[in-house]
């Protein structure tokens, strides 16, 4: 009878359901979809938010960093930047194997294979880059190394973290963004024909080089250049008065970064050429004399020839 009694006291109010009734989900998988950050990233670039113009001076008359546009803004990069938020410092990898031999390899799917790994030579031009580095006082501070996880990129980084002290906690690979740049038919060719991708560019960022079906991409300077912003939007988002070490396995990520970065015309990125082991820290102050609009994407002239 006390049973009955007690558990009569204990129903639950007809308006409130048991929770053993509540429809339960299939699976975690119906409702977490896997995002893919290029496309994250550029839908992030593309949302226009029009409730900010132009800076403003606050009640104190001093400048109010919240009256930006959001393109200004912290994480919605722009080339040539407004500002930076870290310390960048571009690294070449060393030769490779390939370029020991004279043979352009630029197919991402070979770039973690053993043979796309530093050549003997690579590894001493590698070691300097690494006691550069020391030298410049890169990391006395907070410090992040950003590789390619290109096999000669990432072991470059190895040898520079190892040099100055880094821990493998600060060492993030980067997986697509800093991947050699895509010559196409280019590839397994002799390094000197890389001559005439140069020629096309200082005729047009947009012009490609001719396509090949390996699965090696053929890249324009634009192309390159779209993924090393989307790369500097991550890393100014997540990192806050860093040291940030970009290691690329080709000097053309480098000298297109470089060239956004100063505001230089795109089609003169190859002024900027990065040799093997090179380390170059990032000056935004200092631009050249000729650089292109502010805008830094190459209003072209002659449209014709920029096709």
């Amino acid at each position: 009878m006390l049973a009955t009694t007690f558990a009569s006291k204990t129903t639950l109010p007809p308006q409130i359901p048991s929770l053993s009734l509540l429809p339960k989900p299939k699976s975690l998988h119906n409702y977490l979809q896997p995002i893919n950050r290029r496309d994250l990233l550029t839908a992030l670039a593309f949302t226009v938010f029009p409730f900010f113009t132009s800076p403003q001076l606050n009640t104190y008359g001093n400048f109010d960093p919240f009256s930006l546009q959001v393109s200004q803004a912290r994480g919605l990069f722009q080339m040539p930047p407004f500002r930076l938020s870290n310390r960048y410092f571009l690294v070449r990898a060393g030769e490779s194997e390939y370029e020991s031999l004279g043979i352009i390899n630029t197919n991402p799917v070979a770039k973690t294979s053993v043979d796309s790994g530093l050549s003997k030579e690579g590894k001493k031009q590698t070691m300097k880059a690494a006691l550069a580095l020391k030298a410049m006082g890169a990391c006395e501070g907070n410090c992040w190394i950003w590789p390619s996880i290109t096999q000669r990129a990432y072991q470059a980084a190895e040898i520079i973290a190892a040099v100055n002290g880094i821990g493998r906690s600060h060492v993030v690979p980067e997986y697509s963004f800093l991947d050699a740049r895509g010559l196409g038919a280019y590839e397994g060719k002799n390094l000197d024909s890389i001559s005439e991708v140069y020629a096309s560019d200082s005729i047009s960022p947009n012009i490609k080089p001719p396509p090949i079906d390996d699965g090696t991409p053929n890249e324009s300077v634009s192309d390159v250049f779209v993924r090393v912003t989307q790369l500097m939007s991550i890393l100014e988002t997540q990192y806050s008065e860093d040291t940030v070490i970009i290691v690329s396995p080709d000097s053309d990520n480098l000298t297109i970064l470089q060239a956004g970065l100063v505001g230089l015309d795109l089609r003169r990125h190859r002024d900027l050429s990065f040799g093997p082991g090179e380390v170059r820290f990032i000056d935004t102050t200092s631009i050249p004399t000729y650089k292109q609009p502010a805008s830094a994407v190459y209003k072209c002239i002659n449209p014709p020839s920029c096709t």
